[in-house]
């Protein structure tokens, strides 16, 4: 467990963790020189002879000095507790208030405050301290407090007893995600990176992600400063991992994920808690763990917040963030000089246009309240589905947590879509509705293909979601397929006695024909009937699917469009595409035909233009 250091530059922090662990956590030459915290410096206190237990505690020295402020908000991702520093004779200064300010604004468990320096200052002054830091400072009033000095070790033993039982709050149970603060090369190991984990569990040997998606290996962990076999969230790890990349193309900010990361965000949705006066459209900069971006904050409720006022915001970032829903940030001003707000994670990859419509503000203000994953991930799938590896990107879950919370919701998966019944009643009732419109604005035709009845219905929805919901469909009797074709069941015609007489007929001119298209003018001719009467029967026999019109007035058998298309599918299974020629070739046409057949296909939805060729698009349409 990690506990976080904070408060004015050379108010004892380092003195302090020194007192409390034997370590010094100055580490670099410049720091020694100046006797300040630059960077984040790191201290452990094992716990073995104070609680019979094996637990370490980690303690990071954060910088105090206003110039390495940025640092300090590099140490505080993934963090539950905090010691506010406060040196006894000097008292709350600049960067105390800042500190405090900012471990505020990030909601820790608990801020526990400590006297430093108790040697150098009289009792009254100590009280007046004590009761000015109480008084002053609401989020204080219950913070337990500790008067010590590192000189003559007065407190040091107490304070070491309280923080040894604060209990440890990260979630082990979710997938491993961890900040990577440094990254350096150990002669014989490789690739060293140093961090936090904020979630989880790791080790040795796992497979793990860095944020651009390449896989590394776990060579070793030391945890808490030991050689461990596995780290556990909310400790400080190294981790000697093997990768393929040079360890410069690895850098602070990034993330090791044990789940394949989603893409940055570069727009998201945020509960925001301002300490400054935010306006509409002002630009800011943005901390989150080890990482920082700008970017462009946009007040959704109101044109103005003020100090300690709360809103829903959106955050459009210059560069895109690993972030996930309860994500805790600190936003600074444009010059980077002040702090000015915090913020919580709502809503990730944020949509572009209507953010600020009620529907869309409820949404917010209902994950907002949603107390658990379960609840959110019902608002999540209200009018929608959604990809699994989406919900446990943005809720941080394991397959099996997904599972148990869709099993509690009862919502459904299939494949990798997630969604609920009205979604999937919502889709029936468009996909029935667009064939009901088709039968009657087409009566010419049986009815329709899978992919075209797809694109005319719900092109916006997942192609293979929806192929499910029209296999359901058939499956419960709602809809009927035909030769390859979907309608309703209600969809049926027939012919008249003196009906099958002429298809006997005109069935004989199309045999004569050898596998050719005739004309509705030229069977007219040919038997002796009105062109009007020809048409009408000749359109008819397609509804029954005996005939396919390729164009108007125009036809094919049936049957034999169903052998062009076997003859289709064999050459794209052989050569990947086909072109127009290439058709022309096998079937011996005219190429005006070959060009009508083609583009018939593409209408049916059973092929797709690509440039000059055509690739398969539906393979089922033509299934007998």
């Amino acid at each position: 467990m990690i506990i976080v250091t904070s408060g004015h530059v050379d108010h004892g922090k380092t003195a302090l963790l020194q007192a409390l662990t034997g370590t010094n956590t100055a580490h670099l030459p410049e720091e020694k020189k100046r006797g300040m915290t630059i960077d984040l410096g790191y201290a452990y206190l094992p716990l073995t002879n104070l609680e019979k237990t094996d637990r370490t505690l980690g303690f990071i020295d954060v910088p105090g000095h206003e110039k390495f402020l940025v640092n300090m908000l590099a140490g505080l991702g993934g963090i539950d507790y905090a010691m506010l520093i406060v040196a006894a004779d000097e008292g709350i200064q600049a960067q105390t208030e800042e500190h405090l300010t900012i471990l505020r604004l990030l909601q820790l468990a608990q801020i526990i405050i400590v006297i430093t320096k108790a040697d150098r200052a009289t009792s009254s002054q100590i009280d007046q301290l004590s009761q000015q830091l109480k008084a002053n400072y609401p989020i204080l009033a219950k913070s337990p407090l500790f008067i010590t000095s590192a000189k003559t070790a007065q407190g040091i033993e107490a304070l070491r007893q309280y923080l040894a039982q604060l209990p440890n709050r990260a979630d082990q149970n979710r997938p491993f995600r961890y900040a990577i603060d440094r990254v350096f090369s150990v002669k014989g190991a490789g690739t060293v990176v140093t961090g936090t984990a904020f979630a989880g569990q790791v080790k040795i040997n796992d497979e793990l992600y860095l944020s651009n998606g390449q896989t590394v290996r776990v060579k070793n962990i030391h945890s808490q400063n030991q050689q461990a076999q596995q780290g556990m969230a909310g400790e400080r790890l190294a981790l000697n991992i093997h990768t393929d990349l040079d360890r410069t193309l690895i850098e602070r900010g990034d993330w090791l994920f044990s789940q394949a990361p989603q893409t940055a965000t570069a727009r998201i949705s945020v509960q925001i808690t301002a300490e400054m006066s935010l306006n509409e459209s002002q630009s800011v900069h943005l901390y989150h763990a080890c990482a920082r971006s700008t970017g462009k904050l946009n007040l959704l409720q109101n044109r103005e917040l003020y100090p300690t006022q709360q809103g829903l915001a959106e955050i459009i970032l210059e560069k895109p963030l690993f972030l996930a829903y309860g994500d805790k940030l600190i936003l600074r001003s444009a010059d980077a000089k002040q702090v000015i707000a915090g913020a919580k994670v709502l809503e990730i990859n944020s949509p572009k246009r209507y953010k600020r419509t009620a529907e869309r503000l409820a949404l917010l203000q209902q994950l907002q309240q949603a107390e658990t994953c379960a609840k959110r991930t019902a608002l999540y799938l209200q009018h929608k589905a959604i990809p699994a590896q989406t919900l446990m990107w943005v809720e941080q879950l394991c397959e099996k947590q997904l599972l148990d919370i869709l099993q509690e919701n009862q919502q459904i998966r299939f494949q990798d879509w997630c969604f609920n019944h009205d979604y999937q009643q919502q889709q029936y009732a468009k996909l029935h509705a667009a064939l009901a419109q088709y039968h009657e604005q087409h009566n010419d035709q049986l009815g329709i293909s899978k992919a075209r009845l797809y694109r005319i219905a719900t092109l916006n929805q997942p192609e293979k979601l929806i192929y499910y919901f029209i296999d359901e469909l058939l499956n419960q009797g709602k809809l009927q397929q035909t030769r390859g074709w979907l309608h309703l069941p209600e969809h049926k015609i027939s012919f008249s006695v003196q009906e099958q007489q002429l298809w006997q007929t005109v069935l004989a001119q199309f045999e004569q024909n050898n596998g050719q298209a005739l004309w509705v003018r030229d069977l007219a001719a040919v038997l002796a009937q009105e062109e009007t009467v020809m048409r009408n029967f000749l359109y008819k026999a397609g509804k029954l699917g005996y005939l396919t019109p390729i164009v108007k007035d125009r036809f094919f058998l049936t049957e034999t469009i169903y052998a062009y298309s076997r003859l289709v599918k064999q050459f794209i299974a052989q050569h990947g595409a086909i072109s127009v020629n290439q058709l022309r070739d096998e079937l011996k046409f005219g190429r005006k035909l070959v060009v009508q057949l083609m583009e018939y296909f593409d209408r049916c939805g059973f092929l797709r233009r690509k440039g000059h060729l055509h690739v398969l698009r539906d393979g089922d349409v033509f299934d007998l």
